[in-house]
């Protein structure tokens, strides 16, 4: 069974939107932490992309999984980085990080093409 990761990702970005509307001040702060973390330093946004995206595998959160793995993709990551990170991710996360790191690869397949 195949998922419709662009559905499952409009459908996150309207929760998110609705929780914003509901706690702006919490979104806001959020939003400025992620801004912060993801700008260009040391490591540019694709590889922070990518450890977010090995972080969110390990964590088990489908939504930050779905989301990473279109911004990586937005941020240039080839296929093969990407099974690189799931891989890392697994060797951190264990037999669970599989599952996750599964649905990584489809959403950044479905978000690359």
């Amino acid at each position: 069974m195949s998922k419709d990761y662009q559905a499952i990702s409009d459908e996150h970005d309207a929760r998110a939107a609705n929780l914003f509307r509901a706690a702006p001040d919490i979104m806001r702060s959020h939003r400025k932490i992620t801004q912060a973390a993801q700008s260009p330093n040391a490591l540019d946004v694709k590889t922070t992309e990518m450890m977010a995206l090995a972080i969110a595998i390990t964590q088990r959160c489908e939504g930050c999984v779905i989301y990473h793995a279109k911004q990586a993709a937005a941020h240039g990551a080839v296929r093969e980085e990407v099974c690189d990170t799931i891989a890392v991710a697994i060797e951190m996360g264990g037999g669970p990080a599989t599952v996750y790191g599964a649905d990584a690869l489809g959403a950044f397949d479905a978000f690359s093409s």
